[in-house]
């Protein structure tokens, strides 16, 4: 049985402003590429299939032609996709039953009462049955009718509510079984600051989302969504396969790809691979003088980091980087003197709070521009008053 694991495509994702749906759109056409070659028997998607629970009419539009032309080089292949903690769970669920009998199962929520289990799909080769466990982003208030609460009333924590959910579900451990999971798990002995994280992830204050990852070690496989880097949540067959685009500057000179994972007899190790995903653009951090780098233009998403010593004209440097760097994110000064705070500057030192405004704000378009002007002048306004 082999099936690729994707997670977090953030479809509608804006990178500093910058929008990445070109980006996106070949990154996908990418992935159909490399389904249509090895013919997996099934791909699975780990959620945030989305940036946004309100996507934008774009961003479906992209979802839409992706999962279409994904079904037309898979025919026969099933594809399973959950929500992720940015996606709206409601809209993820919508037409979920209809979607089941096109080999497309879309679980936008978790088991909700008593009644109710996480979605079960069974696919068979030669070996016999493989079970996929399809397990979307939980919140313990989600799933408190199942999981119960303390006895003060309170809710279980994530790891409470995770554990509980899991060990409810009657797995047959004669068979293989995968797991597919959108939650922060750490590695059983592991603290939350230990772990790699993103800044485009979000997270909760105190990382009371965390989950201990043990409990997936009764499944063949976890294929799990929502840290964005590629990693092992303990063991080799508990994995993060990553975002297939950088999401951030954090994120800059990560390799991405799509793990493939090969299932075969119970008791065997699964075989896995990475598929490299090579960007339309890289995201890169480039850190020097600004006569350096213009040396080296680029249409990579860029973070530039000055380090002149020297003051630069502000207006001429940002033009000057923008012309070599046409997809520039932002640029930074590198702090290379303590400012002396017994001394107080002069008027001539002190710039106009226009251009002071203007270079803190970064790329603005006109009419920003004009706003920030219309701003500054009423401020002037009332301080002469």
């Amino acid at each position: 049985m082999k099936f690729f694991h994707l997670s977090d495509l953030h479809i509608g994702l804006k990178l500093l402003n910058r929008d990445l749906q070109e980006d996106q759109v070949f990154i996908l056409k990418k992935i159909t590429a490399l389904a249509e070659y090895e013919q997996p028997d099934a791909m699975v998607i780990a959620g945030d299939i989305y940036d946004k629970s309100v996507p934008s009419a774009e961003a479906v539009g992209v979802f839409d032609a992706f999962l279409q032309e994904l079904t037309s080089v898979l025919p026969n292949a099933e594809i399973f996709l959950i929500s992720g903690n940015h996606d709206s769970a409601g809209r993820i669920d919508c037409y979920r039953s209809i979607l089941a009998r096109q080999h497309v199962h879309m679980i936008g929520q978790p088991p909700r009462t008593p009644q109710e289990y996480m979605e079960k799909v069974t696919l068979y080769d030669s070996y016999g049955a493989v079970n996929f466990y399809l397990l979307p982003f939980v919140k313990p208030t989600m799933v408190k009718e199942i999981t119960g609460t303390h006895e003060d009333g309170t809710n279980l924590s994530y790891d409470e509510a995770i554990h509980a959910l899991i060990d409810r579900e009657e797995i047959n451990r004669g068979q293989r079984n995968v797991i597919v999971s959108h939650q922060f798990y750490l590695p059983k002995g592991k603290a939350a600051d230990e772990i790699e994280r993103a800044d485009s992830e979000i997270r909760t204050v105190g990382n009371i989302d965390e989950v201990c990852a043990d409990v997936l070690e009764q499944f063949d496989y976890a294929a799990l969504g929502h840290i964005h880097k590629p990693m092992k949540a303990g063991s080799e067959t508990i994995r993060y396969c990553g975002t297939p685009l950088a999401c951030s500057v954090s994120e800059a000179g990560q390799k991405k790809g799509i793990l493939v994972v090969e299932l075969g007899e119970k008791g065997t190790a699964p075989q896995i691979r990475e598929l490299p995903l090579v960007p339309m653009r890289e995201v890169r951090v480039e850190k020097g003088e600004l006569a350096e780098l213009l040396k080296h233009p680029s249409e990579d998403y860029v973070s530039i980091v000055l380090t002149d010593r020297e003051d630069l004209d502000v207006i001429d440097m940002q033009e000057r980087l923008r012309q070599a760097f046409p997809n520039l994110l932002e640029i930074r000064r590198e702090n290379l003197r303590q400012a002396d705070y017994s001394k107080p500057l002069t008027a001539a030192q002190i710039p106009e709070p226009f251009e002071l405004c203007k270079s803190f704000l970064g790329d603005l378009d006109e009419a920003s521009l004009a706003l920030l002007q219309d701003v500054v002048n009423a401020a002037k306004e009332v301080t002469h008053a």
